[in-house]
């Protein structure tokens, strides 16, 4: 490992314990290893009620946490979203969902951006003690693309993705291919029930893998989701290997008339004291016929910040 490369790892640690530390200490540089972006909200939405994604049907980029969740989608389906991550960091996403007959397709694809980090090279006055920048700079990242195909009969939907992460600092780089497979019961505009196990395979290489996650949810509508009126609750319990099991809670209230509205979002999950992540999440959304423009926000408390994050859903 180069010294450039190695400053690198420190400061995506660093990102991996203000947020995702979700373990004892000796298992923080185990994560680190593996897979941030894999590990974080696929939509802006899902992201401003906790994280849950399960159950959220009916989302292009509910792909990213259930692939069965695309099945309600009446023709066409596309979503982004775009976060000013943690230290200097930044989240891209971007979902498209076409309805076939009783098949969907689904089209994802994430960015986790680090930015540009100069290369630093031992200094020999110093014995290489210590390092010194070279005038040249590398530009880390992550990055996921994922196919889904979903086959719906009735209320209930079945669907598979396979996904393909790459990671690379510098010179470096790793790889990896996984799979999800997902269910869905989608009863009307009513509710929806979804489980899905995510990250099948996804060996990096040197003992990294992708965060295995197991996910089973449930979505109330307590009113017609094509009235004036809307109010829904998501509930969902997220097992990951090697952590402890979350539960998810999430609210989302509002009034659309005309096809035009507000909506706010409030969720909560539970989390392990070690981590600086709020069990907060806030966030809304502004409807326009089938255009919404989402928003939400978390907190960090060390970090003397939070995240927000903006996204755009088109389903006509």
């Amino acid at each position: 490992m180069t010294p450039a490369v190695g400053r690198f790892c420190g400061s995506a640690i660093g990102v991996a314990v203000a947020l995702l530390s979700a373990q004892p200490l000796n298992r923080l540089t185990a994560q680190s290893e593996g897979s941030i972006l894999t590990a974080l909200p696929g939509s802006t939405r899902a992201a401003a009620l906790g994280g849950a994604g399960a159950a959220l049907v009916g989302d292009p980029a509910s792909l990213f946490a259930n692939p069965a969740g695309i099945a309600t989608i009446r023709h066409l389906g596309l979503e982004g979203s775009y976060e000013p991550y943690l230290e200097g960091t930044a989240i891209s996403s971007a979902a498209m969902a076409l309805r076939v007959t009783r098949f969907t397709l689904g089209f994802g694809a994430q960015a986790l951006d680090y930015g540009t980090e100069p290369e630093i090279v031992p200094d020999p006055s110093t014995g290489g003690r210590r390092g010194m920048a070279t005038g040249a700079s590398f530009h880390p990242y992550e990055g996921l693309a994922a196919s889904s195909l979903v086959y719906r009969r009735g209320f209930a939907a079945l669907g598979a993705t396979v996904k393909y992460d790459r990671q690379q600092i510098g010179a470096e780089s790793r790889d990896a291919w996984a799979g999800d497979i997902g269910m869905a019961i989608a009863v009307f505009d009513i509710m929806a029930l979804g489980v899905s196990v995510q990250n099948l395979g996804g060996d990096l290489g040197s003992g990294a893998l992708l965060p295995r996650r197991t996910r089973a949810g449930l979505t109330l509508n307590y009113t017609d989701p094509q009235g004036t009126y809307r109010l829904l609750t998501t509930l969902e319990g997220l097992w990951e290997r090697d952590k402890s099991a979350v539960l998810i809670q999430g609210v989302e209230a509002g009034v659309v008339t005309n096809g035009v509205g507000l909506v706010g979002r409030i969720g909560y999950a539970t989390r392990p004291t070690i981590t600086d992540a709020s069990n907060w999440t806030f966030g809304g959304g502004v409807v326009l016929g089938g255009l919404a423009m989402d928003y939400a926000y978390r907190s960090y408390d060390v970090l003397g910040g939070g995240t927000h994050r903006v996204g755009l859903r088109w389903t006509p």
